[in-house]
């Protein structure tokens, strides 16, 4: 028997749920800064500004003071992105989350262990997809550190899967940034397609290339397909 159980949200859950998008947000940070340091504009600004300094001022200790300042400036940008996204959130729909989501058509499910919310995902209608198609885009798909390993995120993929499915929609679509790779690599794996790839308006996101992927799984129109 799996060591949790998948159930529909109820308000009791609201608390454990924000706490839970939120750390998993956070977790992001590092690795966005490591994908920045690799950047070529990034390594060529570690290169040229101390160098520069050095050039200029003959100080060596001047151009290591400038390197720590700069690295310490990039780890405080690659939150930015993170920390807006997650204000953002609990400003719109995960403030309310039964209004938002079950009181508009789509739904939102947690997975449950030790009575603890080890892991979450939504899902709501796309207002307006291409011509032809029914869309549904799933949403904040996330699992505890302490619980990855144990197909949680798959199993709750596919409870998207399987309520898009029987509620007649065509496609299910999402997005996820460049630096969740563990999150494209699930999607990928479970039949998802890439369909296009955008970088996020903002100066901050720009320098940091965060770029945005979209993900999306069409159910066959003539067979049933086995999820």
């Amino acid at each position: 028997m799996a060591p949790y159980q998948i159930r529909q949200y109820q308000e009791r859950d609201h608390k454990q749920v924000v706490d839970l998008f939120s750390r998993g947000m956070m977790e992001h940070i590092p690795a966005t800064f490591r994908y920045v340091l690799l950047l070529p504009k990034t390594l060529l600004l570690l290169f040229a500004v101390p160098l520069t300094i050095v050039l200029v001022s003959g100080s060596w200790l001047l151009a290591v003071m400038c390197i720590f300042f700069l690295l310490l400036l990039l780890r405080l940008l690659a939150g930015k992105p993170f920390k807006e996204y997650v204000a953002l959130c609990l400003q719109t729909d995960m403030a309310d989350i039964t209004k938002s989501y079950l009181n508009a058509h789509g739904s939102f499910w947690v997975a449950e262990s030790g009575g603890q919310v080890v892991g979450t995902v939504g899902a709501l209608p796309v207002k307006d997809p291409p011509l032809g198609r029914k869309q549904m885009q799933l949403f904040h798909l996330s699992t505890s550190s302490q619980h990855r390993g144990q197909g949680i995120a798959k199993a709750l993929v596919r409870t998207v899967l399987q309520f898009a499915r029987d509620q007649g929609y065509s496609d299910v679509v999402l997005e996820t940034s460049i630096i969740q790779q563990s999150a494209i690599a699930l999607y990928e794996a479970m039949g998802f397609q890439r369909t296009g790839k955008y970088l996020e308006s903002g100066i901050v996101k720009w320098l940091l290339e965060f770029s945005i992927i979209r993900f999306m799984y069409s159910f066959p129109s003539t067979q049933e397909h086995a999820l």
